[in-house]
């Protein structure tokens, strides 16, 4: 948790869907006014409104609230994408389009003021990329189930925009302390030298667009008080290597990375433009890449002793 914890009431009158989750639990974290609902308490001390289905949300007729976070989904891209699925196993539709569909259906009743919504910067269009990436940017969500359910839960909150004020924010590489298992390749390769003493990356050669989970967090807050509606990245807007992040883990913990040198799946390179986020909020990352994994490192170490 940042050192500059929010003890103010921002965050008051909000409600966040999915606080159990990584984003969901570092926003808890800063911002205690605000209120988690949802099937899973959060590890936190906010208040809980349990629901047990967001089929129903009765549950949140006596509480004051004029603004959500919408964060529930799946952040294994690669797993929902099998060639086949097990008869009942849930789809990356079960995760993204069908729960944010009930909960948009219920809140058009409410008074919002403003919704968040997340969503991928793995929808823009590899073959057709313009860095830095900007939102107006061709999309091609036909490559996957994970892709097409996170376009549908766009175009859902296209359609419910008539009722409700939503921002789509389009989250690009977002890594930081997390004791759930992450898919994300700055988590996963702290987790595997902490747990092996090793690790192994496909790949050093691409760039990508970072941002530490805390840095995404405070500009989330910030997004609910702006007046924009429509979509916006959420990033740093600064490309790094990942042979930069392999040199820091293994600078940081002593051990030593593989490269399996595999062909790439994505573009090469990707930045996003960030100059809508910075225009519509007050909002520079905090982290920069060495102090965001040398901290994500040290707080995951420090768990791992305990």
């Amino acid at each position: 948790m940042s050192d500059e914890r929010q003890t103010s009431s921002i965050g008051a009158n909000t409600i966040l869907f999915g606080g159990s989750g990584f984003f969901g639990t570092h926003i808890l974290e800063n911002y205690p006014e605000i209120v988690s609902v949802g099937r899973t308490p959060p590890a936190t001390g906010n208040r809980h409104v349990q629901v047990d289905s967001l089929a129903d949300l009765r549950a949140l007729r006596d509480l004051q609230f004029d603004r959500v976070i919408y964060l529930v989904g799946h952040s294994d891209n690669h797993g929902m994408d099998k060639e086949t699925l097990a008869a009942g196993e849930p789809s990356a539709f079960d995760h993204h389009l069908f729960p944010v569909l009930q909960v948009l259906e219920q809140l058009k009743h409410y008074r919002i003021t403003k919704m968040i919504h997340s969503s991928t910067v793995l929808l823009y269009d590899p073959t057709r990329l313009t860095l830095p990436v900007s939102e107006t940017a061709p999309i091609d969500p036909y490559r996957s189930r994970y892709l097409l359910s996170k376009h549908m839960s766009e175009e859902a909150c296209r359609f419910y925009s008539r009722w409700v004020p939503i921002i789509n924010v389009r989250i690009s590489n977002t890594y930081g302390p997390t004791r759930l298992k992450r898919y994300d390749l700055i988590n996963t390769l702290i987790k595997q030298v902490l747990e092996t003493g090793r690790g192994s990356v496909w790949s050093r050669k691409p760039y990508r667009d970072f941002i530490h989970v805390e840095d995404a967090a405070h500009a989330v807050v910030k997004l609910l008080e702006s007046s924009y509606t429509g979509t916006v990245n959420l990033a740093t807007g600064t490309m790094t290597q990942v042979r930069t992040i392999v040199d820091l883990v293994e600078e940081l913990s002593g051990c030593v990375i593989e490269d399996e040198d595999c062909e790439v799946t994505g573009p090469m390179r990707f930045q996003c433009d960030t100059s809508t986020l910075k225009r519509v909020i007050d909002w520079d990352p905090r982290f920069s890449i060495r102090e965001g994994v040398s901290q994500t490192y040290s707080v995951m170490k420090s768990w791992t002793a305990s």
